[in-house]
């Protein structure tokens, strides 16, 4: 499932306090759904990595009363059971966890209980973690656990993480190298040589973080290959000197007109792309002017972004115009 429909599948499971377990490759985005929703739910979060828990941690501390009777100390990493506030108890890398820990949890998604402990009403079970094949550290689940919940396979989808980019500071240079080459947006092979640094969401972050941090000339793509692999990485750095050299977006903004239109592909991706950023209101005839004189296909590509960024540009006389001498392409 693509992630926008993952976390709208999780806003209906989380509600009903229904447990659910996100399978999903290395970098995949499954931790930062969850969340996602816990954020949009206005619900606190606990985020427990099984993978660091012995059997007998979610039982906790036992202590003895006056009377020499034996009562369980709950552990501070749970909610607390008298809490009236609603949350998601997020398991992580569960299937990480050895046989015994992944037992120990049985009780407490299925019976929202382990021993003493009772977790609170208003908080819902989410797992996650990698799968079998994936070459990660891995138990297979007993089959007793699997039944207790559902199952949502995350996969990667480029206009969902575009969406996601966006609104979290991820640099332009690297959503435009990724609207041409969607397919490196992830780009894991579990049975490769050498796997250690691979495309993926996650890593092109990183990526993103790095450039940001303006390193030498010299080392640039040496760390990007030890971020996103060295393949992409070298298509990446490619990309990197065409957006380099591309025309400013104030001197296309100034004279829509007479600026230069590049022809090689991967720089009208890169262009369309700086330019949609500025979608506005008085902005709005120069980038339909722009997009008239480009390739049919960068045109709508140029125009739909725009509105992405703005959707009041559709009101504008700029962009009915532009609408008006393409409405075959737009058919």
């Amino acid at each position: 499932m693509r992630p926008s429909l993952v976390s709208q599948a999780l806003h209906s499971l989380v509600s009903i306090r229904q447990p659910v377990f996100l399978w999903g490759p290395p970098g995949v985005g499954k931790s930062r759904l969850v969340a996602d929703v816990a954020r949009r739910q206005g619900r606190a979060l606990y985020d427990l990595r099984a993978v660091l828990l012995d059997p007998v941690d979610l039982r906790g501390l036992p202590r003895i009363s006056a009377e020499g009777i034996t009562s369980w100390c709950a552990p501070e990493f749970l909610p607390h059971p008298g809490d009236t506030s609603e949350g998601i108890l997020f398991l992580d890398e569960l299937n990480a966890a050895p046989p015994l820990v992944q037992a120990a949890c049985y009780q407490l998604i299925l019976d929202r209980r382990v021993g003493q402990y009772r977790l609170p009403d208003g908080w819902a079970v989410v797992a996650a973690g990698n799968r079998e094949g994936d070459r990660a550290v891995a138990w297979r689940m007993p089959s007793a656990l699997a039944n207790r919940m559902v199952h949502l396979d995350v996969d990667c989808h480029i206009d969902d993480w575009l969406d996601w980019a966006r609104d979290n500071g991820i640099r332009q240079d690297v959503q435009a190298f990724l609207r041409f080459r969607p397919r490196l947006l992830h780009d894991f092979d579990p049975q490769a040589a050498d796997s250690r640094a691979f495309a993926s969401p996650r890593s092109w972050e990183f990526a993103s973080r790095i450039l940001d941090a303006a390193p030498d000339a010299r080392l640039e793509e040496e760390l990007l290959a030890g971020t996103v692999g060295k393949a992409a990485a070298a298509e990446f750095a490619g990309f990197l000197r065409e957006w380099r050299h591309l025309p400013s977006v104030e001197s296309i903004m100034d004279a829509p007109e007479a600026a230069l239109v590049p022809a090689d592909p991967a720089s009208l991706y890169a262009l369309c792309e700086a330019l949609a950023l500025r979608a506005a209101p008085e902005t709005m005839t120069a980038l339909a002017a722009y997009a008239e004189r480009l390739p049919a296909e960068f045109g709508v590509l140029l125009m739909r972004d725009a509105v992405r960024h703005d959707p009041a540009m559709v009101e504008s006389e700029g962009f009915a115009r532009w609408a008006r001498r393409n409405a075959e392409v737009l058919m």
